[in-house]
């Protein structure tokens, strides 16, 4: 399974955004809604490609609802998840997954919320700390060279 998870913006409910819209709606319809992080909505989809599409159909809604859309492909990595751009760009084979380990965005998890994204560039086998403020755990999202550099 390939999970996709949407991080909606500070000041909206994404869940009811995109329920309350019928062609979000009915995009979401065959998906069991989760929430995982608070603010989130995230859902399992049978592959990678269907990951991209579905993100694809909701783009209209994510560019005023969400400031964040993850993918995590299991066949990529069983625990970083992958930003849209990536995701797309591996689909599309424009990058393997053995090149895509080296840019992350760490988000810190507070109080069941995803806080202050940091950039971080893998160097070796090892991995920067999250420092931006004590956090229980971090969430890790590969990223594309030129998102890591934006």
């Amino acid at each position: 399974m390939t999970r996709v998870c949407l991080v909606g913006s500070p000041d909206v409910n994404l869940r009811y955004e995109l329920v309350s819209r019928e062609t979000a709606r009915d995009a979401l319809a065959t998906y069991d809604l989760q929430e995982p992080y608070e603010n989130t909505v995230a859902v399992d989809t049978i592959s990678l490609g269907a990951a991209v599409a579905l993100l694809n159909d909701l783009d209209w809604y994510l560019a005023r609802f969400a400031d964040a859309a993850f993918v995590l492909e299991p066949s990529v990595s069983d625990d970083e998840w992958l930003s849209r751009t990536l995701a797309t760009a591996i689909r599309d084979d424009e990058v393997t997954p053995a090149e895509s380990d080296r840019f992350l965005k760490l988000y810190g998890v507070d109080d069941g919320r995803l806080v202050e994204p940091m950039f971080v560039a893998r160097t070796g086998h090892d991995l920067p700390e999250y420092d931006l403020r004590d956090v229980e755990e971090t969430v890790r999202v590969r990223v594309t060279e030129a998102e890591f550099e934006a």
